[in-house]
């Protein structure tokens, strides 16, 4: 048996590598940073030339027909380079929402609109996840009313908002009157989150509910680990250079035991995840009742395991890690906030006890 990529699958995350490699850098994510809203919109154009955004769509929709696997090679490349345009929950949580039961009216009205890029989706699970005070939905016949939170890929004025209500998941076209959605500032200055007001909207409910939900959920936990993943290795790579660049003592400190075993064990923690990583995303496409296990434990470990390479890489760059002039804390904050998207450490650790059923 053949535990490695295929040839397609290392041909397409090498595209999509090369692509990034071409069009994004430290200066970019300056500028985005900074406002220059042109950025998130010029990349997204990019992202559709390369046919991503129907990635998990079926060939009858328009899309490729591929997996979350291929889903989670695209994903490590954008924590990669820390891409500051839609990816997770336009491309892969809003098709598998609508993809849980075949051939509904919903799939074949809007999955050819998301593959071609004619539009962009956002998905706002947050309140199946963990509910807060604050927010939350109401449905009441076919309109919706309340507040949404942290809502995935909704920064360039999203055609469809996909959100829980109850144990009900729902679309809502925002062309219907009622919507309004603005962005929340957090740390990660790469990838916006929105807040979402309804006020008595229109909505459409997906057929699937609660197990269209936790897939949903699943998949993009997921994604997030793939993304930390990128970020982790990308943070890894610039403190290896750096530690072979600057000079102490007139030796580079890549010299110095203990940098080197700084950096040593950050290549060991990370590499075991790999596999966790590629196994859980081949799960959720062939191993059903594996599923959502695997995305509680891959999503707890990998953001356990960013945030210490997040913070040990640091470490490496002294006082220069903490600096504009390097950028490095665009990637120490995108972990920080993939970390607690879809839920934290310990809120995914618990849903993994229970499923195991150590918990009720």
């Amino acid at each position: 048996m053949e535990f490695a990529l295929s040839e397609e699958q290392e041909i397409l995350s090498d595209s999509v590598k090369k692509m990034l490699a071409d069009n994004t850098d430290i200066d970019l994510l300056r500028n985005h940073s900074k406002g220059d809203e042109g950025i998130r919109e010029s990349l997204r154009k990019l992202v559709v030339e390369m046919g991503l955004p129907g990635l998990l769509i079926p060939e009858e929709y328009g899309g490729s027909g591929l997996g979350v696997l291929e889903a989670s090679l695209i994903a490590e490349e954008f924590g990669r380079y820390a891409v500051p345009t839609p990816w997770i929950g336009n491309s892969v949580m809003a098709p598998t929402a609508l993809l849980f039961e075949k051939g509904n009216i919903l799939s074949e009205k809007w999955l050819p609109l998301i593959a071609s890029g004619e539009i962009t989706a956002c998905v706002a699970l947050t309140e199946a996840v963990g509910k807060r005070s604050n927010a939350g939905l109401e449905l009441k016949g076919s309109k919706v009313s309340g507040t949404s939170i942290f809502g995935i890929d909704g920064e360039l004025n999203p055609r469809i908002i996909i959100t829980v209500a109850g144990d009900d998941l729902i679309l809502v076209d925002t062309k219907n009157p009622g919507v309004t959605i603005s962005e929340i500032p957090t740390i990660d200055s790469t990838r916006p989150v929105v807040e979402i007001i309804f006020e008595s909207v229109d909505a459409e409910i997906i057929p699937g509910g609660k197990k269209a939900i936790q897939k949903t959920i699943d998949v993009g936990r997921v994604l997030l680990a793939a993304d930390i993943f990128g970020a982790s290795s990308n943070m890894i790579d610039k403190a290896v250079e750096y530690s072979l660049e600057r000079k102490q003592f007139n030796r580079t400190i890549g010299s110095f035991q203990a940098v080197k075993h700084m950096c040593a064990e950050m290549a060991a923690d990370l590499e075991p995840c790999r596999s966790l990583l590629w196994y859980a995303a081949y799960a959720q496409d062939n191993i059903s009742e594996e599923a959502s296990l695997l995305s509680c434990h891959t999503k707890a470990h990998l953001s356990e395991v960013g945030q210490d390479i997040a913070r040990v890489s640091t470490q490496v760059f002294g006082g220069m890690g903490f600096t504009d002039l390097l950028g490095i804390h665009y990637w120490f904050k995108r972990i920080g906030l993939n970390r607690q998207i879809l839920g934290g450490p310990e809120k995914v650790r618990q849903e993994a006890a229970k499923i195991q059923g150590f918990l009720t």
